[in-house]
């Protein structure tokens, strides 16, 4: 048989999936095994939501979408969208419907990079980050956040990092997965840099509606400089419920756009053509749903918290948005995929800190976005096994 790809041979699995897959195997088996380590919402997709996308079904939206990039209602309601919560407008050129934010993610560097170009990156980063800059022909560039100053970005760090290769930086706030969301002064920083050395953003806004306390989100297209530069990427999977609808878009420059859309064409060719009227139900439609969920997971987090942090060995920060715990182990010399190995051995499935990059290690990754009486019994479980570590 002639060789396989390279490329793909040297990319490493989701470890998100991975993970929860492992997880999923285990409790088929008959094992007693509580999965955090995926972050796919316990609550159904809002009825609203749901019966839009079933009479577009029965109607007979089911061929292919016209334009192809998204339907008028579609992008209509993601113009209507950025405008509420950015101040600005953007044109139908500027915006494209994805299958999802990881296809969102992939074709915004598709769209922008060359081989060789660089593209920082903020540790902890979500898993998916530096693959898809490699499959986009890029070169993925750790900025490590110091864990303890709680992450804080920094212009300094970034600085330190930016060559004259450099293309981009990729940054996610809220944080998948450390809870963090981005401050007026990290905000700054950001925008300084941009700035200073003409470089895009991408800007993962997923868990943007899920804040907590009296954080904000600030929306970077609005900020000076950034009109051009910055690429947004959202979705319905997270705040809405709807991971397994696969539904995103980009919001970024039409000379970008329109690069994008060509790779589109010739690979998924859209997003499904009903998919499209969810998205109009959901952003068009009631928001009271977003926000059940969210004080769940703010009731989830006042619960979890105090209590990982009243286990011995446990050090867990009080998360500012998404739905993810990211709790150092302090009191031991494994690192990171023994524990979450141990862990799992104990019935609990977590997300070990070194997949999210080397600032992570001595962490694991913990999702809320599960049922109050499940994190309950995972509680119970740690509560065993960590003073073993």
């Amino acid at each position: 048989m002639k060789s396989l790809s390279n490329l793909l041979g040297g990319i490493p699995p989701s470890a998100t999936i991975a993970v929860n897959d492992k997880a999923k195997a285990l409790k088929a088996a008959g094992h007693d095994v509580i999965s955090l380590a995926g972050g796919d919402p316990n609550f159904d997709t809002p009825v609203h939501i749901q019966e839009a996308a079933f009479a577009a079904i029965r109607s007979g939206n089911t061929h292919y979408p016209a334009p192809a990039k998204g339907t008028k209602p579609a992008i209509d309601a993601i113009i209507a969208k950025t405008e509420r919560d950015t101040g600005i407008t953007v044109g139908a050129n500027e915006i494209i419907v994805t299958p999802g934010g990881k296809w969102a993610i992939y074709l915004a560097l598709a769209g922008m990079l060359n081989p060789g170009d660089e593209v920082l990156y903020l540790e902890p980063v979500w898993v998916s980050y530096p693959p898809l800059i490699e499959l986009a022909g890029g070169v993925p560039v750790a900025v490590s956040l110091p864990s303890d100053d709680n992450f804080r970005i920094s212009a300094e760090l970034l600085r330190a990092k930016v060559t004259s290769k450099t293309k981009a930086i990729m940054v996610t706030s809220p944080s998948n997965p450390t809870g963090r969301v981005c401050t007026r002064e990290e905000i700054d920083a950001i925008v300084d840099i941009a700035n200073e050395f003409d470089l895009f953003v991408i800007y993962d806004e997923l868990y943007e509606k899920l804040l907590f306390d009296d954080n904000k989100h600030i929306a970077l297209l609005a900020e000076p400089g950034m009109r051009d530069r910055t690429i947004c990427i959202n979705g319905l999977s997270k705040a809405y419920a709807m991971t397994g609808w696969r539904l995103g878009w980009i919001v970024a420059h039409p000379d970008l756009i329109k690069l994008a859309a060509k790779l589109h064409s010739q690979t998924v060719t859209s997003a499904a053509s009903f998919g499209m009227t969810a998205i109009t139900a959901a952003l068009d439609g009631p928001q009271d749903c977003v926000e059940e969920m969210r004080q769940a997971y703010l009731e989830r987090r006042d619960f979890m918290v105090p209590a990982l942090n009243s286990i011995d060995g446990i050090e867990c920060a009080n998360i500012e948005g998404a739905f993810y715990l990211f709790p150092k182990f302090t009191k031991t010399a494994l690192g990171s995929l023994d524990i979450a190995s141990r862990v799992l051995d104990a019935g609990v499935a977590g997300t070990p800190g070194i997949a999210f990059g080397s600032s992570g290690e001595g962490h694991l990754r913990f999702s809320i976005a599960t049922a109050p009486e499940q994190l309950k019994r995972a509680l119970d479980k740690l509560a065993q096994v960590v003073p073993t570590l």
